[in-house]
């Protein structure tokens, strides 16, 4: 079994920041990317940034030079710092990651449960 926590949404004034993680645990044997995505009431879910296991990173456009994706592979965690917040930011934040998980040859995406941010104006 491969499941991933995520901790650290909350509310937040605009221009405030918050700070994400996302741990994985269970039988892994290997992860690639992983990433946060988020979902706001009514849209649909959007990727907000990625990284690979190499360290690679890409965000959305609507929060490059405010948000931070980092990962720690020894610990199989990543990580979201988010700053300058604004309203537009509210949203149900999700926490992927696609992991090749042990006694299975072929990797899948799993999902977290989910942590709301929400930012008041």
């Amino acid at each position: 079994q491969v499941q991933l926590v995520e901790s650290g949404g909350g509310l937040v004034q605009a221009g405030g920041s918050l700070r994400l993680s996302c741990a994985a645990s269970g039988s892994i044997f290997s992860i690639n990317t992983m990433g946060w995505y988020r979902q706001a009431p009514g849209k649909q879910r959007d990727v907000v940034a990625g990284i690979t296991s190499s360290g690679h990173t890409n965000y959305a456009d609507s929060v490059k030079g405010r948000f931070t994706i980092s990962r720690d592979n020894a610990k199989n965690t990543v990580h979201l710092q988010m700053n300058s917040l604004t309203p537009e930011d509210t949203a149900v934040y999700y926490c992927s990651a696609n992991i090749r998980a042990e006694s299975y040859y072929f990797p899948r995406d799993y999902w977290g449960q989910g942590t709301q941010v929400t930012v008041s104006s």
